[in-house]
């Protein structure tokens, strides 16, 4: 039997991985029959119920996507993990495909598929060649807040975001605005002002709140751009530049296993050209962060830091430290 598909559902497939659903098939003018017939012969594999690859063969991880889509029908969008691995707001691949649906329309999953229901009205999906239908860049971000189980991830999905200039403060506010329920909601404002500020890691809002500003030290500045000895652009984390002391964080767990090579260079870079480092994990920020604060203030003072430091609470131990 021939494989050959007439020239409008050709069209169809080539703009879609090659996958295509019951209703695009018929609506092109396949019988039914022949679709039955194309699956029982092995030139197409059904891949959901009522959607089909049109090909024999292994099915690419673009193929499982559009068809996740299809199978989802009307209204259906790639969302949450899957619409950031889209977008470019991750680099990691959720296993499962994430959509989301009208909660109006109550569609099964299927395997490797996830089907969340929404009553939030998306901005309009305007068809683009090749690509499957996705909620955008503000939506998808706020998706993901609105799913995280805490502060560190919220943070995590902001920053990305804007760290990657892929979306703004101002239009994460809007998205979320636009919601009638959000998780979250109440610690937006302040992570967005941190995360804007140069907070671009969970490790570093929490360095910003629980270390420095909850005990009084002197701001550090975000991000602070250098210029490295073979003349390229470097950043710190944060840089105490009146003192020479440079703050460097490293949250391994939102950090790339490449990215700590360059860390430890940062490091030396850093000792060389602006005086004195001090490199935290988490559970230096996490679960002592008096202690840490201590240490901050010790070396603040040696540098020539005439101000003092600030209990955070009555059992606060930077006092000791300090």
């Amino acid at each position: 039997m021939s494989n050959a598909i007439s020239p409008s559902l050709r069209g169809i497939t080539s703009g879609q991985a090659g996958v295509v659903s019951r209703q695009q098939a018929l609506h092109a003018g396949l019988p039914a029959s022949t679709i039955a017939s194309k699956v029982q012969h092995g030139l197409w594999q059904q891949l959901h119920p009522g959607v089909y690859g049109t090909f024999t063969g292994a099915v690419s991880w673009e193929a499982l996507l559009w068809a996740a889509v299809l199978y989802a029908g009307r209204g259906a969008l790639l969302s949450h993990e899957t619409a950031a691995e889209v977008l470019g707001l991750t680099d990691r691949r959720c296993p499962v495909i994430q959509v989301t649906v009208p909660s109006s329309r109550r569609v099964r999953q299927p395997r490797g598929v996830a089907i969340h229901g929404s009553s939030f009205d998306y901005p309009r999906w305007r068809p683009q060649r090749g690509i499957p239908p996705h909620t955008f860049y503000a939506e998808t971000v706020i998706d993901l807040v609105a799913a995280s189980d805490n502060l560190d991830d919220v943070v995590a999905w902001i920053s990305r975001g804007i760290a990657r200039k892929l979306v703004s403060a101002a239009e994460l506010k809007a998205a979320a605005a636009a919601r009638r329920k959000l998780r979250w909601r109440g610690q937006l404002d302040a992570v967005l002002a941190s995360v804007a500020g140069g907070a671009h890691f969970p490790l570093e809002f929490r360095y910003d709140r629980d270390v420095e500003r909850a005990h009084g030290l002197p701001v550090a500045i975000r991000q602070a751009k250098f210029l490295k000895t073979d003349g390229s652009a470097g950043f710190r984390d944060r840089y105490y530049e009146r003192y020479g002391l440079v703050v460097e964080l490293d949250g391994r767990q939102y950090h790339p296993a490449d990215q700590r090579g360059q860390d430890r260079a940062r490091d030396n870079e850093a000792v060389a050209t602006a005086g004195a480092t001090l490199r935290y994990g988490w559970a230096d920020v996490d679960r002592a962060p008096c202690d840490t604060a201590g240490q901050v203030y010790r070396a603040l003072r040696r540098l020539g830091f005439q101000g003092g430091i600030e209990p955070c609470s009555a059992a606060c131990r930077a006092l000791l430290i300090g």
